[in-house]
């Protein structure tokens, strides 16, 4: 990996660093600095990094700038009983051009994935999450992507790739890795009718702000995600100023930091990214204190992981079968570790989705199967599999 791509964080950070208290998180991650170079990343399980790419949000100018107010609040918080090892990477600066900024990224995260270690992404632009599943490229898997944002991104299939029609690439363009894609949080006036038809004939999931405002449902999704990819113009503007593009109706702090901590708890989320931080239209760093609470709630729930995920033995789940009238029958499996749900897609159509055949669920889909009803995110993902 080219390390020469990362700067370190900024002298006046490492100053104010000091002041700290040597129990908090900042005294106790390792951090690319002048003096200390680029951090040994053996052993380590998280790395942060900032992206200072805004070129694909000129509609949000100057996001992608002054990425240290998010780390200064990061740096003082206290770490909870946390077993992981954290690195800073430092940011990776403005490429010459955009594809230069996204092939820095694309190979940043590779190299991360393939040494196990979990990317936490500070943006910039958030077409930057293009850059992060191209990291995936070489990886043989399908990828399942969560977007928790007010809108879906896919613009015109004929526009350039920016933070707005960064989607449609992801869809469009080879190889295509992506099995399932997932919106948190769209408001439904943000979005046309057409695209909100186009999603759903494509069977990727979709979930309206209010349907989300019990976030528990959120659990599910998320336990099924590689990438997560949050707007921080999905929260609303009172708790989130800093974003050109904020507005009135959106999640509140403590929710988007439920639903990050439930992207934590994931066993398969290996990348997350949090994108579109405008420091010009902050208050008193009001979204760079929720940024960086959001970030530590992800990595809360990284050490709180069950790892129950039946990859290979299902001998620690009770198996529950239910008939759904003249339907071949559905598995469903409840771990004895966590109580958590998942149900089983019986057809195989391709080994390249394989890892897809054990999909998490809920209770409610559960229910819903014994009323004769066919839980809808079964359906979808059988559809993408045949």
């Amino acid at each position: 990996m080219d390390f020469n791509f990362f700067t370190p964080i900024e002298d006046s950070l490492v100053a104010h660093l000091m002041a700290q208290s040597t129990k908090s998180i900042g005294r106790n991650i390792d951090i690319h600095s002048k003096n200390n170079g680029f951090p040994d990343l053996k052993g380590v399980n998280i790395a942060i990094l900032g992206i200072k790419e805004g070129r694909g949000a000129p509609d949000n100018k100057g996001c992608g700038d002054d990425l240290q107010y998010i780390r200064q609040k990061l740096y003082q918080l206290f770490p909870g009983n946390w077993e992981t090892k954290i690195a800073d990477l430092g940011d990776i600066a403005q490429g010459d051009t955009l594809k230069d900024s996204y092939f820095a990224v694309k190979s940043s995260v590779e190299y991360l994935l393939k040494q196990k270690i979990i990317p936490i992404l500070i943006g910039g632009s958030q077409d930057i999450t293009y850059a992060n599943y191209r990291g995936y490229d070489s990886l043989g898997q399908t990828v399942n992507l969560v977007s928790v944002d007010s809108k879906f991104d896919l613009g015109a299939m004929n526009e350039n790739l920016r933070s707005s029609s960064f989607l449609s690439k992801i869809i469009m363009e080879q190889p295509n890795n992506l099995f399932n894609y997932c919106n948190i949080g769209y408001q439904t006036y943000f979005n046309s009718q057409e695209e909100i038809e186009l999603l759903d004939k494509l069977y990727f999931d979709a979930f309206r702000l209010g349907e989300v405002k019990d976030v528990t449902l959120v659990e599910p999704i998320m336990r099924d995600a590689d990438i997560v990819s949050i707007d921080i113009g999905a929260v609303r503007q009172a708790e989130a100023p800093a974003n050109k593009k904020a507005a009135p109706n959106g999640f509140y702090g403590e929710e988007i930091c439920a639903i990050t901590r439930y992207a934590g708890i994931s066993d398969k989320v290996s990348s997350f990214g949090i994108y579109e931080y405008n420091s010009t239209f902050d208050s008193n760093y009001q979204t760079a204190s929720l940024i960086a609470q959001m970030i530590w709630y992800f990595i809360e729930g990284v050490n709180a992981r069950a790892k129950d995920y039946p990859f290979v033995s299902k001998e620690n789940y009770h198996k529950f079968t239910v008939l759904l009238n003249d339907d071949d029958p559905i598995n469903f499996y409840k771990s004895d570790k966590s109580g958590r749900w998942w149900m089983e897609i019986n057809i195989i159509s391709n080994n390249k989705h394989k890892r897809h055949t054990l999909i998490p669920c809920s209770y409610k889909d559960y229910q819903q199967a014994l009323q004769r009803k066919m839980p809808d995110r079964w359906y979808k993902a059988l559809q993408k599999m045949i």
